[in-house]
Parts: C-alpha cells; sequence; structure tokens
C-alpha cells in the first residue's frame, strides 16, 4: 500500500501545472457494515488523498485523469476516465449462513465520469464504470449531487447518490446459485433495480494545515437485494475517521 501512495503522489507531482497546487494527504479506518446475515463488519485502513489540477484528481480512494473539460472562476466542468475499489462480498466461513457459498470478493471498477461544479461549492456528478477485475463482470451507473456548508468552524459536504445496479451484479453479492441452495436458502436470482445513498463529509481544522475529516454514508439495497435468502439487513452504512494534511507546492 505505502508504494501505491508513493506512486500515485508522484504522478499527481509529474503532471502539476505551473501555478501552485493543493494537496491534501492522510489515512484513518474504513468501517463497512455486511448486509449479510451473521457477516462481520469490514474495518480496514484507508488512504486519504484530494487533489484536482484539471488534468488528474484524487478524491479519497478514487483516481481519475480529465480528457475534456474547462474550468473557470465561478464554474467548472469535465469528463474523466475514472477507476475506484469496490468492497463489498464476503468469505462463506464468515458466517453459518454462508456456509456452501461461493466466496464474493470485492473488486476494482473503472470507467467514465462527468462532473460538474458552481463556484467550489454545489456539483453533480455522473459516473458509469465497468468491474474491471472481472468479478461480477457487468456495471453500475451512478448520480451524486452535493454542496458545501460551514457552521462554526465545521463544513460540511453532504450528497444525495441514485445508482442503478443491473441484474449481473446483484446476483453475484446476493444471489443463491441451484447448486449453493438448502431447505433454509432456497435458489434466489435478483433482478437489476435503483438504488441510493446519502453521506456527508464533516472537516474540522486542528491547525493550519492539520484537520480531522469524517465520512458517513448510508445505502439502501434495492428490493431485489434485500429479498436474497442471504441478507437480512436494507442499509450499508460505512464511515472513515481520518487525519489530513494539506499543503501548497
Amino acid at each position: 500500500m505505502k508504494y501505491f501512495i508513493i506512486l500515485v503522489l508522484l504522478f499527481l507531482h509529474l503532471t502539476a501545472q505551473q501555478n501552485k497546487q493543493e494537496l491534501t494527504i492522510g489515512a484513518g479506518p474504513y468501517f463497512q457494515s455486511q448486509p449479510y446475515k451473521e457477516a462481520s463488519a469490514l474495518v480496514l485502513p484507508s488512504p486519504v488523498i484530494f487533489f484536482d489540477n484539471s488534468v488528474v484528481y484524487a478524491r479519497w480512494s478514487r483516481f481519475g485523469l480529465y480528457f475534456l473539460g474547462d474550468k473557470k472562476e465561478e464554474y467548472s466542468w469535465g469528463f474523466s476516465f475514472t477507476v475506484q475499489p469496490r468492497t463489498l462480498g464476503y468469505k462463506a466461513s464468515d458466517s453459518v449462513s454462508l456456509q456452501g457459498m461461493s466466496d464474493k470478493d470485492s473488486t476494482m471498477e473503472g470507467g467514465i465520469a462527468f462532473s460538474a461544479g458552481y463556484k467550489d461549492s454545489a456539483y453533480i456528478e455522473v459516473m458509469l464504470l465497468a468491474d474491471i477485475l472481472n468479478k461480477y463482470n457487468s456495471w453500475i451507473g451512478s448520480v451524486e449531487i452535493g454542496d458545501k456548508y460551514t457552521a462554526g468552524r465545521f463544513t460540511f459536504y453532504p450528497s444525495a447518490v441514485l445508482l442503478y445496479q443491473p441484474r449481473k451484479f446483484l446476483d453475484y453479492y446476493y444471489g443463491v446459485k441451484n447448486s449453493e441452495a438448502t431447505l433454509q436458502r432456497p435458489a434466489y436470482m435478483p433482478k437489476g433495480g435503483f438504488s441510493f445513498a446519502v453521506q456527508t463529509y464533516i472537516k474540522y481544522p486542528l491547525t493550519k494545515k492539520l484537520s480531522a475529516l469524517l465520512n458517513i454514508r448510508a445505502d439502501r439495497i434495492p428490493n431485489s437485494a434485500y429479498n436474497s435468502p442471504l441478507v437480512n439487513n436494507k442499509f450499508i452504512y460505512s464511515g472513515l475517521a481520518s487525519v489530513i494534511y494539506t499543503f501548497i507546492y
């Protein structure tokens, strides 16, 4: 992981424009609940990088390369190639309810994103991403709308997300094959469906360059996924607690 972070920072430096650039780096624990019966929550160390020089960008753990766009004083827009991790799945040994199932792995997704922002505050982002590690062998689409608010020394970045997850995605993570079926776990193939999420970043300055950053998110899975015999939670809750350092170079 440390070599990956070094390569990312080197890449950001080499692609920086002549004017001064702002870079934020940090790390902290990432938490994600599981929708599966009796499955333990995920707790992982996570790097945190924020950077955007109108050529490349980093947004927490998602990275992108612009190929078309424009940036003005009041607004900006851009099309980019992007890649991000997908932290979902289970090991069959995670719980009694999952025994006899094939393991389902997390993966990496890559695709195209369009983003537009107004006065470094309100924004919209549309993404179409495919599974580049061939785990669920399909794609997902999402639309996110967010804004920026301040209250005292706190800064909030709330947003709402609408996602479409097709049948192959949901079948991989929530389906039950005939060969995996039991009396308590019948065969099941979910249909594609929409889900939604709400989240916010919360930033609080500790010093001039050092800040605490929290992320809190709740995803409601599609009804066809919730009807799976593997599932007993409609929501996936996730969050990040980190310390970040921002500097100009």
